[in-house]
């Protein structure tokens, strides 16, 4: 369960509890649940309802108690970049899948938090974003729903990619995606298909290659990699849209630094960290 504290300042006075935490971010459902819970909302450590006025001074507290069910634990070597009470974030290696599925149980970044969690096995793995299997990088997960619903779509990441061929200037790619043809995780560029708008800038060439830094506006489905093939620079190691895998044998995608605001301190975060050693190689 996580207790959240506010203290009630002179801009707050004479608000509703509902409006303040409407405000604060709490949706309709978790207010729901907050009302459910003992002692789920108190003010000055008594009992409060919703439609309770707040006045400055006051000191109101909601609990939020776990809910839903972790995959099974899997001890691995996996770095931690941060984490605090709401929150943690990882550094995924490459060929590691976020989520589980068919083909990968207990070998999944779920199956590393559930061990890292341990006693927190009432609740949910929420990656506020994931990652391709084969892309390396961070990623933010939330430890409570609130966190989650806060955090979602509000990330802004850099990406790295390595790409074939000599890039010399930035542009920006704005090109729609769509599936291709039949294919379940294949995507192209298609007039038919999702807004999709890539913003890019060369930091360095080497050996006929160019390091990207990339930052998306929009999260298509392998916008990045589909982006890149389909104007001449295929990422190196992305055998699925015609990348050179004679240097790296996944596609030179990571995902190096993230910004956001934090759900529940409202302080803005930076989170970074290093390339992974196959990456390193081509740079």
């Amino acid at each position: 369960m996580r207790e959240i504290s506010f203290s009630i300042t002179e801009k707050d006075n004479n608000k509703t509890i509902k409006l303040f935490l409407r405000e604060f971010g709490i949706s309709s459902s978790l207010m729901t649940k907050l009302k459910n819970t003992e002692n789920g909302i108190t003010k000055n450590g008594e009992f409060a309802k919703t439609i309770d006025v707040l006045r400055f001074g006051d000191t109101l507290k909601i609990k939020i108690e776990n809910s839903g069910h972790m995959p099974s634990p899997a001890e691995m070597d996996i770095e931690i970049c941060y984490e605090d009470e709401d929150i943690i974030v990882l550094n995924k290696p490459p060929l590691l899948p976020v989520h589980e599925s068919r083909n990968h149980i207990g070998d999944t970044l779920s199956n590393f938090v559930s061990y890292h969690l341990g006693e927190c096995e009432d609740t949910s793995f929420r990656a506020v974003y994931r990652l391709d299997r084969d892309t390396s990088g961070l990623v933010l997960c939330a430890k409570h729903e609130l966190a989650a619903s806060k955090l979602a779509g509000r990330i802004k990441k850099d990406y790295y990619a390595v790409v074939e061929g000599e890039i010399k200037e930035g542009k920006t790619i704005s090109l729609p995606i769509a599936r291709c043809g039949d294919s379940i995780i294949k995507r192209r560029v298609d007039e038919s298909g999702e807004s999709a708008i890539t913003h890019f800038e060369p930091i360095s060439i080497k050996n006929g290659n160019t390091l990207l830094k990339i930052n998306l506006e929009t999260g298509r489905t392998h916008q990045i990699r589909v982006h890149f093939s389909h104007i001449g620079y295929p990422l190196l190691g992305d055998s699925m849209y015609g990348g050179n895998c004679d240097l790296i044998q996944r596609q030179a995608l990571h995902c190096k630094t993230i910004y956001f605001t934090h759900p529940i301190t409202q302080e803005n975060m930076i989170i970074t960290c290093d390339f992974p050693d196959d990456f390193k190689k081509l740079i």
